[in-house]
């Protein structure tokens, strides 16, 4: 269960999804004055260099966060989504990035000055960077060498007692926070999904959550993959959201087939991931239109194939 280390992924298409959605929803529920927690379930090492052996040995950030840098100009974007729609999006006029895309362009440069991306932060270090000194972060890590690194790179902040880091379960210790003294909340749920149980978890997790704390804001990131679980996954979440009565967003974003290819020499070659989704319960109501503007941009920018594509998605 620990063989999954996010540093071999870091900065690819789906942490552009991501961390895009993340940056969006913080900068809408920081406007309010009251102190906001943070809870992260699956923190990971919470910062990751791309020129590394990790990042460097799949380079999957070639195809995502280095894309966009590569080339800030991207297509015009189309009229935002109607409610369930999805679109394939073709090249148009040049026009400048979307707000959220732009938006999350600027975190990542916040944290690699001199340009570029060197350094890619996980969700802990974006988080971080946006909250503000009276509001709290709780980071859950058990993979022992991340919950390590996540300790250092922590400890590097010094942020006191603003950051716990906890080498508990997320899924089985995370509602302890909840609800927080300011009754105020995002939750981030993104574990490995490398068993098959994790997906009953995350459904397990919302729905004791909600019970304990109804109007915070629940973000999920699950990976889009020929597997039943994960198909799955997003529409018991909106079962689950308006059985609560809570409204819910859903986006998706592919970047290529996810069909088994063969090489010249006759192999077999597994396509990687091909998609990945966010599905939000009590989302900020002005989430879907900073994607609707969004997608079809990360969509042009990060096809790598012709069934690129993305959905928008909600309800309640």
């Amino acid at each position: 269960m620990f063989s999954y280390r996010h540093a071999f992924h870091a900065g690819n298409h789906a942490d552009v999804l991501k961390h895009t959605v993340l940056i969006a929803t913080l900068d809408h529920l920081l406007e309010k004055e009251a102190a906001l927690t943070v809870v992260d379930t699956h923190a990971g090492a919470g910062l990751y260099r791309l020129d590394g052996d990790y990042a460097g040995t799949s380079g999957e950030a070639a195809e995502g966060v280095l894309r966009l840098l590569a080339d800030k100009k991207t297509a015009a974007s189309s009229a935002p989504a109607a409610k369930s729609a999805t679109k394939k999006v073709a090249p148009e006029a040049e026009a400048p990035l979307a707000d959220a895309i732009a938006r999350y362009l600027s975190v990542i440069h916040d944290f690699n000055p001199k340009g570029g991306a060197r350094i890619y932060p996980g969700s802990p270090f974006i988080v971080h960077h946006l909250l503000r000194d009276h509001d709290k972060l709780k980071l859950f890590e058990l993979h022992p060498t991340d919950a390590r690194t996540l300790d250092a790179n922590i400890a590097q902040l010094e942020a006191g007692r603003q950051i716990a880091v906890l080498r508990e379960d997320g899924f089985g210790s995370a509602t302890k926070f909840l609800p927080p003294p300011s009754r105020r909340a995002l939750v981030l749920m993104d574990p490995s999904y490398e068993i098959k149980s994790d997906y009953g978890r995350v459904l397990d997790f919302a729905a004791e959550a909600l019970k304990r704390f109804a109007t915070g804001t629940y973000a999920i990131w699950y990976p889009i993959i020929p597997r039943p679980e994960a198909h799955d996954l997003p529409r018991r979440l909106k079962t689950l959201a308006t059985k609560a009565g809570k409204p819910w967003l859903h986006a998706t974003l592919t970047v290529k087939s996810s069909k088994l290819t063969t090489t010249p020499t006759g192999e077999t070659q597994r396509p990687g991931l091909p998609a990945s989704g966010m599905f939000l319960i009590n989302p900020p109501y002005t989430l879907k239109p900073l994607l609707a503007a969004a997608l079809p941009q990360l969509v042009e920018r990060l096809a790598q194939d012709r069934h690129a594509t993305f959905s928008l998605d909600s309800g309640g």
